[in-house]
């Protein structure tokens, strides 16, 4: 007789035997724990989104500055390596390799395509497209799946392999200086011209490293097979081990970051601290996911058995996140228009700009305070919650085919 395999539940620690005992094929099941840390990066995003129509800058000398854009840099990286950690357990739960493929290439060209509609109209307001398109973060998690969708025929340690060499060696690669359109799309960003008389694609998100952030993620779920105790050590340990050569590294200054900080030395404690955590996102840095990526990871245990309220808000935004995404930026956007008409009786012409990276300067006083900022994210997320709560039930109790894909 064939012994049923076993699965952790991570809620309570226990294990549960699997149904599926003829193909002995480990079934997972929904990790409440990813969902949370999912929906607290989500909910972090919507600060940089309200940024850019807010008119304050990506950063500053100032500390409030500083670190309102600091803390959505957790967002992207976090995003990105959680999607191949979801393509893992859709693999699992398929069964088939190239059901797996087919999903992830379907579902990749999909998000390919609402970047350069849907999202680009959210992100705008108008429809100039003979001038302007943007390649940002669906974007190139749409075109990370399509690769995924090759890698993931080879076995999980070679994806997961393959994903670590990219993350800590393509600082090794020389950084921009070409004007080729592969090397913009694979790896220095910058504007790439679609034909003769076309518009310009703004790639933001390049390739090259979230490609391997994605390959890391779907080998990083192989944990959630394990037993939970050894689980929750080795997600310690990895985070840990992240955090510290984080710190090693930038405190040598010698690899993985094109900015250098130790110039910021002698100029007082918090100018050095700034440069220290300034680390690059455009093309994202070794150091930048070690940064990023290490703290998250050290969250995990801590949210397998953390359950309250606020959890479970965080949760339901984490099981709908591209639900989310498609929501977010058009409603705040218009609540950036709300704003403008409030404050100056009229909506400024600006917020029908090519957002959110080549806008006209600004007019003169518009800039909002961060006080203002952040109230109209605390907006945001109050007015996106019963939608998102709607949807999510929506996926459980009435769950069509097309909701895996969004």
């Amino acid at each position: 007789m064939t012994t049923p395999r076993t699965v952790p539940v991570v809620e309570t620690g226990r294990y549960s035997p699997i149904s599926d005992v003829a193909t002995e094929r480990t079934i997972i099941g929904r990790v409440s724990s990813i969902d949370v840390l999912r929906g607290i990066v989500v909910i972090l995003m919507a600060i940089d989104h309200v940024r850019v129509y807010s008119g304050v800058p990506a950063g500053g000398p100032d500390p409030g500055l500083f670190f309102t854009r600091w803390i959505t840099n957790f967002v992207a990286p976090v995003f990105v390596f959680l999607a191949g950690t979801g393509a893992y357990f859709y693999g699992v739960k398929a069964g088939d390799k190239r059901d797996l493929a087919r999903f992830l290439v379907t579902r990749g060209l999909l998000l390919v395509l609402l970047e350069l509609t849907l999202i680009r109209v959210s992100w705008t307001f108008n429809f100039d497209y003979g001038t302007y398109l943007l390649a940002g973060v669906i974007w190139v998690i749409g075109w990370s799946l399509v690769a995924l969708a090759a890698l993931s025929f080879l076995p999980t340690k070679a994806v997961g392999a393959f994903g670590l060499a990219v993350i800590f060696l393509h600082n090794l690669l020389p950084g921009g200086g070409s004007e080729h359109w592969a090397v913009k799309l694979l790896y220095s960003g910058g504007g790439v011209q679609l034909g003769a008389n076309g518009p310009t694609l703004a790639v933001l998100y390049v390739l090259i490293p979230w490609v391997g952030v994605m390959a890391a993620g779907y080998a990083f779920g192989t944990l959630y097979e394990m037993e939970p105790a050894r689980r929750r050590t080795l997600l310690l340990r990895i985070g840990g081990a992240a955090v510290l050569l984080f710190v090693a590294l930038r405190f040598a200054d010698v690899y993985g970051d094109g900015n250098r900080w130790r110039s910021a030395n002698g100029q007082g404690a918090w100018p050095a601290t700034r440069a220290f955590l300034n680390t690059s996102k455009y093309p994202a840095s070794l150091l930048f996911l070690l940064m990023t990526l290490g703290p998250a990871i050290l969250l995990l245990p801590a949210l397998e058995r953390a359950k309250n309220s606020v959890t479970r808000v965080l949760e339901i935004f984490g099981r709908v996140p591209m639900f989310y995404y498609l929501l977010h930026i058009p409603l705040i956007h218009a609540l950036a228009c709300v704003v403008s008409l409030v404050r100056t009786g009229s909506v400024s012409p600006w917020l029908f700009a090519n957002h959110p990276l080549w806008p006209p300067e600004q007019p003169v006083g518009y800039r909002w305070s961060l006080a203002l900022l952040y109230m109209v994210w605390v907006v945001t997320i109050a007015l996106l919650y019963p939608a998102c709560r709607w949807y999510s039930r929506m996926k459980t109790e009435r769950p069509k085919r097309w909701m895996k894909y969004i």
